[in-house]
């Protein structure tokens, strides 16, 4: 399901992709794992969709793409209190292990990404073998 919804299309013969439905498919097996119900699902989906699209489209740095990450998270508290909801998406307690999440998962690694999304190709794979 994971790999239709990205339209992920040469999963076989392309490591980013492959790359890409491995980030994404732990994270929602993490959030799972949490408990989030579908709306904090659907928001950390979109922060780490959010992260990655900073580094592989706006080719963030990693402190920018950090301070990316503080804003958008505060941007979430304040649009779900405005629309009459909790006062916050998520609890501090749950904000600080998604924080610790995308640190272990994105962050750490940020060099390893940088490289699949900007780094020099070499010669393209043909076939599967």
């Amino acid at each position: 399901k994971m790999e239709e919804f990205l339209n992920l299309t040469q999963l076989k013969t392309s490591l980013k992709e492959a790359i890409l439905l491995d980030y994404y498919t732990a994270g929602f097996w993490w959030a799972k794992e949490m408990n989030f119900s579908l709306i904090q699902l659907s928001g950390f989906m979109d922060l780490l969709n959010f992260t990655l699209e900073n580094l592989s489209r706006k080719h963030m740095t990693l402190g920018d793409n950090l301070k990316e990450l503080a804003r958008a998270m505060a941007e979430i508290g304040e649009t779900e209190s405005e629309e009459g909801g909790d006062s916050n998406l998520f609890s501090i307690e749950q904000a600080r292990a998604i924080i610790d999440y995308l640190v272990t998962s994105l962050f750490k690694h940020y060099k390893t990404y940088e490289y699949l999304f900007h780094g020099r190709r070499g010669e393209p794979v043909l076939s599967n073998e």
